[in-house]
């Protein structure tokens, strides 16, 4: 008797040569099986959700839960099964998230944000003189791309950035798909008791930040500790990891169509947002849980089944966004990526992203425009092991 041929494995490895693009077979799932069975690292079968409309409707189902910690099928030490945690906005579903959700979203308004745009374009300013300052050479991630945004979340949050060295290492720990279970949840455990000697302090001591505001706003339905650090913990983490990553990647890619810069400085809300949707850095997707039998597609999805919407795939979709391999500055409608998500569950800061992508990019191109690579790009190491795909190192140049 022939044997069943074995479950393909989640497509995970990019194109040699392209860091840009997601995995080939992406394009051929589109057209011969959009919703196909894979076996993920986490050891459990999912499908695979690779076009577009797809995705949105699955993101968009109020029956595709959020359980399973967004991108955790692709860590092999991880349970995807495992209790979820008071607090977690991103795996909590229904009136439990909604809850979550309510009481942060007035501090990530396109209102509230722009008033930050002022102190977003002091920090780009401040790093790009003591990045000059240096006698021609710098590494972009460390001197410009990751202190940023690290400096905007700890100013929103009320987190001393004095504190950064202690909650990155940590943070790239959670991210990482090669971390064993001992290491995450050590990480995970020191962030948390970081977190919670910062909001004992705060109850005693509030100041004007969110985590202050999260305190002291929980007349009627307040917070738990454990909630609050949970909570804490998501908001701090996501904060800086995404925008870190996008703000260098992004600069590499300019740096790779020279031509496309004076579109930033002209236009960055367009550029920025065709750049989100071309790199996705979220690049393992998202996981959901079937609660309810669905239709996906033309497949049928039954209650008890993980599915993984691939948000790459969606944002190279041909159908949507014709000629979608190619970084084009001029095309229609970009805003419609799904590089934050889609649904319940989109991203809560996504609006404090777009400004820090937009001052960051226009301020660097602008005061260095004869920006450079200071090594051959085949020198440069990617971080295909981590959640939030980026590269490690940005040697540039100038002058």
């Amino acid at each position: 008797m022939t044997a069943a041929p074995a479950t393909p494995v989640l497509p995970t490895t990019r194109p040699p040569g392209c860091p840009f693009d997601p995995p080939g077979s992406y394009a051929t799932l589109r057209e011969t099986a959009p919703t196909s069975k894979v076996r993920c690292p986490a050891g459990m079968d999912a499908w695979l959700v690779t076009r577009y409309a797809d995705v949105r409707a699955v993101l968009a189902d109020r029956t595709m839960s959020s359980r399973g910690a967004s991108s955790v099928h692709v860590n092999p030490n991880a349970d995807p099964d495992e209790e979820v945690s008071p607090g977690s906005i991103i795996q909590l579903d229904g009136a439990a998230h909604a809850r979550l959700r309510k009481k942060v979203i007035a501090e990530f308004t396109v209102r509230r944000v722009e008033a930050l745009r002022g102190y977003v374009q002091g920090l780009v300013e401040s790093h790009l003189d003591a990045m000059l300052a240096k006698p021609g050479r710098a590494d972009l991630v460390q001197d410009f791309a990751l202190p940023i945004p690290s400096l905007v979340i700890c100013e929103l949050l009320g987190v001393p950035y004095a504190d950064r060295s202690q909650f990155q290492q940590q943070s790239t720990t959670l991210v990482s798909t090669d971390a064993t279970r001992a290491e995450r949840e050590q990480a995970y455990d020191a962030l948390s008791g970081y977190l919670a000697e910062l909001f004992t302090e705060k109850q005693r001591n509030p100041q004007d930040d969110l985590f202050s505001r999260l305190i002291s706003s929980g007349a009627g339905d307040p917070l738990t500790m454990e909630e609050l650090v949970v909570l804490g913990l998501s908001l701090l983490v996501a904060g800086h990891e995404t925008t870190a990553n996008m703000i260098a990647l992004s600069t590499l890619v300019l740096l790779e169509h020279p031509g496309q810069r004076d579109v930033v400085l002209s236009e960055p809300e367009r550029a920025v947002e065709e750049l989100l949707r071309y790199l996705s850095v979220v690049q393992f997707g998202v996981l959901r849980y079937a609660t309810a039998d669905a239709q996906v597609g033309s497949r049928a999805v039954r209650a008890g089944e993980w599915l993984v919407a691939a948000l790459n795939s969606a944002n190279r979709d041909e159908s949507v966004f014709p000629g979608a391999d190619k970084l084009d500055f001029d095309r229609e409608s970009p805003r419609t990526h799904v590089a934050f998500g889609f649904g319940a569950h989109q991203c809560v800061g996504q609006q404090l992203a777009r400004v820090e992508l937009q001052e960051a990019l226009t301020g660097l191109f602008r005061r260095v425009p004869d920006l450079r690579l200071a090594v051959p790009r085949e020198e440069l190491g990617y971080k295909h092991n981590t959640l939030v795909y980026g590269v490690r190192e940005l040697p540039v140049a100038w002058g």
